[in-house]
């Protein structure tokens, strides 16, 4: 069986390994819970975009929502990646891990004029904005500097992506761009503006996307505007189509990377324009499938009417929850559950849950596993909105991080302490 993650994680024998590491003995080395990274599967991933856009003018913005570790950030840094932001603490990190501001592109509808500033001060490439209101408040911060703020419009293209209803920003019933049929005024708005400088235009139509059509639908009404912007008068130098391609967690067959790329230079062709540099933002497809997430079993709670007409349910109660890994509470997300070592005894059907107090506290629901307190057991496709969605809740410590190089293993995040979650707490006098 092919698992999510190969060829960098596969079987040997009983044993789970990525990148050749026997994944029980890390999670005996450093403790359960733990996220373990392959440096390598993020570099292919990467690779495989920058292979399919190579002679042409583009620039790769690594969407570090996705999973922002420092070291995960210099990888991609050290690669030639650019970024894309969407909040002053997340440029920070980019800067501290050594990345580029000069590549990097601040989306987000939300963004504070303390952020402009930042942004403006640091030198970012450009700001991806999302209404009238923030191009006036960006053109405001931008003079006070003695600057010109680079701008691109955010427009939403009002085009299904086929992804769940939490991930979807295209729509537009969603929060995110300028309507399609507003965005003509808005640039001409834009380009009256001295402290702005329209440099290109962005969509973005989802996350976890598994088709193609969506992006050359969103493509095609990205380039009407265009047309319509540039027989305006205002010049378009580059055109941002986001990220949101999807990986595979269970059965998914989402497009390469490459095809995809391939796909949109196609279309930018045929119509004309294939001299325009080409933005992307993957995030997800270059980390998803790179991480795992591993927990020890504690205990077994398994219910004898299971199975039976209205039965109960037998539990698997593990050390990670959803405070270290969300996307399962929060958008019923299927996990692929794996154990590190394979027991040979008969498997049985367990809720995996973890020690949080609510009910929604599960990583995967009916699994077939043959388990056992003490064994470890790794859930896949968990280096993406994994430890950066983490929290928390119940005061319990965020999980230690490592990254896996090859023959090197790296502990790139210690475990946090309990005392550090209230130090910046006061007593009453």
């Amino acid at each position: 069986m092919t698992l999510p993650g190969a060829p960098f994680l596969a079987r040997d024998g009983a044993d789970l390994r990525l990148e050749g590491h026997a994944l029980a003995d890390l999670a005996r080395r450093f403790g359960t819970p733990l996220y373990v990274y392959s440096r390598r599967a993020m570099l292919a991933a990467l690779q495989a975009y920058q292979q399919a856009l190579r002679g042409r003018p583009h620039l790769v913005c690594y969407a570090m929502k996705a999973n922002s570790s420092l070291a995960v950030l210099q990888t991609f840094a050290q690669a030639g990646c650019g970024f894309d932001i969407v909040s002053g603490g997340e440029l920070a990190r980019v800067l501290a891990a050594g990345g580029d501001p000069a590549r990097v592109v601040f989306s987000g509808v939300g963004k504070t004029r303390a952020e402009m500033r930042q942004a403006l001060l640091a030198g970012v490439r450009g700001f991806n904005v999302e209404s009238l209101g923030e191009l006036d408040r960006l053109d405001e911060e931008a003079r006070a500097l003695g600057r010109r703020a680079p701008v691109s419009l955010r427009v939403n293209p009002d085009v299904d992506a086929g992804t769940h209803p939490y991930i979807s920003t295209g729509l537009k019933d969603n929060k995110f761009g300028i309507a399609h049929g507003q965005a003509l005024a808005a640039y001409r708005h834009a380009a009256s503006l001295p402290g702005l400088q329209v440099v290109g235009i962005d969509c973005h139509i989802g996350s976890q996307i598994t088709q193609l059509e969506p992006y050359l639908d969103a493509l095609d009404r990205v380039l009407d505007l265009v047309e319509a912007v540039e027989a305006a008068g205002i010049p378009i130098h580059h055109v941002d189509v986001g990220g949101g391609l999807g990986i595979t967690y269970t059965d998914e067959q989402p497009p390469a990377a490459g095809e995809l790329v391939a796909r949109l230079l196609q279309r930018l062709d045929a119509r004309g324009h294939g001299r325009r540099e080409l933005l992307l933002e993957p995030g997800r497809s270059l980390v998803g499938n790179a991480g795992v997430l591993l927990t020890e079993v504690l205990y077994l709670k398994p219910d004898p009417e299971h199975g039976a007409a209205g039965g109960g349910r037998n539990f698997c109660i593990v050390d990670a929850a959803m405070n270290d890994l969300l996307r399962p509470a929060m958008y019923e997300a299927w996990m692929a559950i794996e154990p590190c070592v394979q027991r040979d005894a008969a498997p049985r059907r367990w809720d995996v849950v973890g020690p949080v107090c609510e009910s929604g506290d599960w990583l995967g629901r009916d699994r077939l596993l043959a388990v056992a307190p003490g064994d470890m057991l790794a859930v896949l496709s968990a280096g993406a909105y994994g430890m950066a969605m983490a929290s928390n809740y119940n005061t319990r410590p965020r999980a230690a991080e490592v990254m896996l190089d090859g023959e090197q293993v790296h502990l790139i995040r210690e475990r946090e302490m309990v005392q550090a979650l209230f130090a910046q707490e006061r007593l009453l006098p």
